[in-house]
This record gives C-alpha cells, sequence and structure tokens, in this order.
C-alpha cells in the first residue's frame, strides 16, 4: 500500500539555476535570466529585461533564507512563528501557500523521503 505524502514534511530546496542576494535588512532578491526563444523575442520587440530581479518581502526573505535543504515546510513555519509571531498568523497556511507558489514559479524544488535525511 503506498503511504500518502505529508505537504509540511518536504523539505524545500533554492533552484540552482537562480542567483540570489541579500541586503543589509535581509530582504532576498531572486536573479532570473529570462532565456528562451520567447524571452529574447521580448527583450528584443518590447525592451524586456534580460534577467528579472525578484524582490521578497520580510515574510518571503526570512523562509527563503531558511531553505537549507535540510528543514522541511513544518520546521520553517515554526521559526517563522517564532520571528513574526502573531503577524505571522495563519502560519502554516501561509507558509504552505508561498511554497506553493515558489515551487509553481520553479524557484524551489523538494527533497523528501530519503534525500532530505542527508
Amino acid at each position: 500500500m503506498k503511504q500518502k505524502k505529508n505537504f509540511l514534511d518536504f523539505v524545500p530546496v533554492c533552484n540552482p539555476e537562480y542567483r540570489w542576494d541579500a541586503d543589509k535588512k535581509g530582504i532576498v532578491t531572486v536573479h532570473v535570466v529570462n532565456s528562451g526563444f520567447y524571452n529574447r523575442l521580448a527583450q528584443k520587440v518590447f525592451k524586456k529585461p534580460r534577467v528579472s530581479h525578484i524582490a521578497l518581502d520580510a515574510y518571503g526573505s526570512f523562509v527563503w533564507r531558511q531553505m537549507d535543504g535540510k528543514r522541511n515546510i513544518y520546521d520553517i513555519s515554526q521559526l517563522v512563528a517564532e520571528e513574526f509571531g502573531k503577524d505571522a498568523e495563519p502560519v502554516i497556511e501561509r507558509a504552505v501557500k508561498f511554497m506553493q507558489t515558489l515551487y509553481q514559479n520553479k524557484f524551489i524544488g523538494w527533497k523528501h523521503g530519503k534525500e532530505a535525511s542527508k
């Protein structure tokens, strides 16, 4: 029988194709290179940038910096609760939605099962 996977047990990992940095306040900016035929076309025709710089807010930056390939979503949400207190409520729901959005936009991937315990 196949076991169901608990989303909170997933370990998020940053996409190694995207560079990122943090400023003095800890705000993370992710740098995404816009490559491929349609992106090159948009760059020439519509003057779109070759690299997009996505700045995260304080919550997102904190979460991003906690993604070390070892912490799962539940662990990260507990750290968010400790850092931001009631301002981050409902912590679990917000963390899950944020991680889903990052995953859908290819900013992160998942480690789970034996990979996560390394």
